[in-house]
């Protein structure tokens, strides 16, 4: 992967998690874009780990049911790590699912999780 496509990525990303953030209850963002960009690629990270490691692709829809709970847990991972990113257990539910809805809609390989 180039640092141009890379880059796209991280900036899609962090508009989907803006998203998700506006329009998933127990789901918001302090601290501004910075936040967000930090978010994704730590979002990244844990996607990329876990498909290394357990052979499974976390995107919400990806997998089924199992995808989608990867992806729930990775959020709710990521709210943990990062000062800002603030999640319910709930929220990371529901943001998972706005997450892949977003997924759904984004054309070509630029997806979130």
């Amino acid at each position: 992967m180039n640092i141009g496509r890379l880059i796209i990525n991280i900036v899609v990303s962090a508009i989907a998690i803006a998203i998700a953030a506006f329009l998933t209850p127990g789901f918001s963002i302090k601290g501004g874009i910075g936040t967000l960009v930090i978010a994704a690629i730590i979002i990244g990270i844990l996607d990329w780990i876990v498909q290394k490691v357990a052979k499974l692709d976390a995107s919400p829809f990806g997998r089924g049911i199992v995808g989608f709970i990867l992806a729930a847990v990775i959020l709710f991972i990521t709210g943990k790590i990062v000062a800002g990113f603030n999640i319910s257990i709930l929220g990371s539910i529901l943001g998972a699912l706005v997450l892949g809805i977003v997924d759904a809609l984004i054309p070509g390989k630029n997806k979130t999780i």
